[in-house]
């Protein structure tokens, strides 16, 4: 029989107690952060979990701040972790805004993102510059092609997948890929070569997300584009959603808390985008990716 001292005892308790905390430690840090760095799959860009988005309502929330609040905003945001920042050619001023107020930041502190409208006419080059200039920024981070919502975009979109490749041939760009409207448009998705980055609207309800028609204003096919973009990210590409608060319309916070649970622990996705007009909603958005990943 073995005989255990008291002050044995005692020690073997301490250590397991220690022991165990220490496990309890490492598991909170392996279940992750909204202001965590994450790699966009094979583009090898690293986003911080939550992005500041800047579209709201195509960025007419962000315009109204005006310059001042709408800089302080993206101060506060970048005070608390959030590193990734991202906009797109139709959101108006947002590019010069934003080039406002990340000015005098390290720019190798913070990630930037740009969709650009694949117009016919337009020189892919040109419009990249002038996005950089207006954004006072040497280099995208990510571009994609913004707003592909019919079957033949892969197609329809190769002078300008050319022109991204060659941004990225000059240092313009580092990673790029698509955002998608519809299904049509989704189902082209998986299998792409050329994508490196997918940008796919993300909530449990099925809210302003794809549908057969790319335009429509009811509720989303939820399984299949779950089921689309898990494939994807099982092909090696990074996965950014949007639409997190359904546009808006999850007025609740039950429900904004939901749609990030569903965004990472059903879906799956590298990052998420959220539009702001205030530090509270930063405040919230940041709890909100902590809570699902906890």
């Amino acid at each position: 029989m073995l005989h255990f001292s008291r002050r044995s005892f005692l020690k073997t308790g301490l250590a397991a107690a220690t022991l165990a905390g220490t496990g309890n430690r490492l598991l909170r840090a392996a279940r992750g952060t909204a202001t965590d760095w994450v790699t966009l799959g094979k583009s090898g860009v690293k986003v911080t979990r939550l992005a500041f988005g800047t579209g709201s309502m195509s960025g007419k929330v962000q315009r109204d701040l005006g310059q001042d609040e709408f800089t302080r905003q993206v101060r506060y945001a970048y005070d608390h972790g959030i590193r990734f920042f991202e906009t797109a050619e139709t959101y108006g001023e947002m590019h010069k805004m934003l080039g406002v107020a990340l000015k005098g930041i390290p720019r190798d502190t913070y990630r930037l993102m740009s969709k650009v409208t694949t117009h016919e006419g337009v020189d892919p080059q040109a419009k990249i510059d002038e996005l950089r200039k207006l954004a006072n920024t040497d280099y995208f981070d990510v571009m994609l092609l913004h707003w592909q919502h019919t079957d033949t975009w892969p197609t329809d979109t190769v002078r300008w997948q050319d022109g991204i490749l060659e941004a990225k041939s000059k240092k313009a760009v580092v990673g790029y890929g698509a955002s998608v409207h519809g299904l049509p448009a989704l189902r082209k998705f998986p299998g792409n070569k050329w994508l490196e980055v997918a940008m796919i609207r993300m909530n449990h309800t099925g809210v302003i997300m794809d549908a057969e028609d790319f335009n429509s204003s009811g509720p989303g096919n939820v399984s299949e584009v779950v089921t689309h973009t898990k494939q994807v990210h099982s092909e090696g590409m990074g996965v950014i959603s949007m639409k997190l608060v359904g546009e808006g319309r999850f007025k609740n916070r039950q429900d904004r808390q939901a749609a990030m649970r569903f965004a990472f622990n059903n879906a799956g996705v590298d990052s998420v985008t959220v539009g702001f007009k205030n530090t509270a909603e930063i405040d919230e958005a940041i709890e909100n990716v902590n809570l699902a990943l906890a």
